[in-house]
């Protein structure tokens, strides 16, 4: 059975108790955000979020200093008199504003050199992880959802899944990104930054999360016209937990128990089957995501709709109300064909 949809966020505070004391209540406010960016919950957030927060006040710092200074030199502002025709004008010289400048000069060069030197020692910490990572998931961005597929020097561990990724908690996991059509990029915002998935190319990152919890993720390079509904989850669970959803994963799901089930296995292999795969039957298709363990996960359709009897039937009806320019077409199904085909899929656990 599926556990509860929530999505997972708090802030981690290492290293940086005055920032959070000064934002605590802003992090607060944006900790209900799925695409939370201000609160971590990984090894790599704890390195950048100090620095977003930095760069973020150093940026108002800047702004409100120059505003003053225009604001100062509009209101102070030397008076004009006119001279009466024919007068010479006094040749007189004035303080120089100069060491304005080059205090200026000197104060922002201090303050980017010391964003540079902060700035690079967090990309060094982020770009390893601490330890070597024991696990390696293959994601492949698709038009418009993500595949999942975790690696093994083991063949006989190697499985196929779409849209949801189970780590371990506490483990650094290693991600092997690749484009299938078009640049894609993989973003957990809590967990890690942005790494770009790219046709012909294999980019590497890496995520390690503190404590279980359902991180929302998202497409951020623009992929084509359903770009926004390209989502994806990340459940972190304890080394027990996940090692236990592997095994399941590596399972052929059960065979169907009712004469409507077996009828709705026939359907779908014959309507869905050259799309999807569903491992131990005859639906091998790889156009579309692996739906073997279909009813374990929260979402379907790359997290836009809650994966429940009547969404999976709006989905299957008509996919092109929902998701216009998707791969997947309005299926030419009568209501029997389907009702056989969604009670078939919802024993897929």
């Amino acid at each position: 059975m599926r556990k509860p949809f929530a999505i997972a966020a708090g802030p981690k505070a290492v290293g940086w108790a005055c920032l959070c004391v000064v934002f605590s209540p802003v992090s607060r406010a944006f900790a209900a955000a799925p695409l939370n960016y201000l609160t971590s919950a990984g090894v790599q957030g704890d390195s950048v979020l100090p620095l977003t927060w930095g760069v973020t006040i150093i940026s108002i710092a800047v702004i409100v200093i120059i505003a003053i200074l225009v604001a100062g030199g509009i209101w102070r502002r030397p008076g004009l008199s006119v001279q009466p025709a024919g007068r010479r004008l006094p040749v007189e010289e004035k303080a120089s504003g100069l060491n304005w400048i080059w205090i200026g000069v000197g104060i922002s060069s201090l303050v980017l050199l010391f964003m540079v030197v902060w700035t690079m020692a967090v990309l060094a910490r982020v770009t390893s992880p601490p330890t070597r990572p024991a696990l390696t998931i293959e994601v492949t961005g698709h038009q418009w959802w993500w595949q999942v597929r975790y690696l093994s020097r083991d063949p006989a561990q190697i499985f196929t899944t779409a849209n949801e990724i189970h780590i371990p908690v506490g483990e650094p996991v290693r991600f092997k990104l690749v484009g299938a059509d078009v640049i894609h990029s993989f973003w957990i915002p809590q967990l890690g930054g942005k790494t770009d998935a790219i046709p012909g190319q294999t980019n590497e990152t890496w995520l390690e999360a503190h404590k279980p919890g359902i991180y929302r993720g998202q497409c951020t390079e623009y992929c084509g016209v359903q770009h926004a509904k390209m989502g994806m989850l990340l459940i972190a669970e304890s080394p027990g937990d996940f090692a236990a959803w592997r095994a399941h994963q590596l399972q052929s799901p059960a065979h169907p128990a009712t004469g409507g089930q077996w009828a709705g296995l026939a359907n779908f292999t014959a309507h869905c089957g050259a799309c999807h795969a569903i491992r131990g039957t005859d639906a091998a298709g790889m156009v579309g995501p692996d739906l073997s363990h279909l009813m374990q996960r929260h979402t379907i359709a790359a997290g836009i709709l809650p994966n429940d009897p009547a969404d999976l039937e709006r989905w299957i009806s008509d996919p092109q109300g929902i998701k216009p320019g998707a791969l997947m077409q309005k299926p030419e199904l009568s209501a029997n064909e389907r009702a056989s085909i969604i009670s078939y899929l919802e024993t897929l656990n």
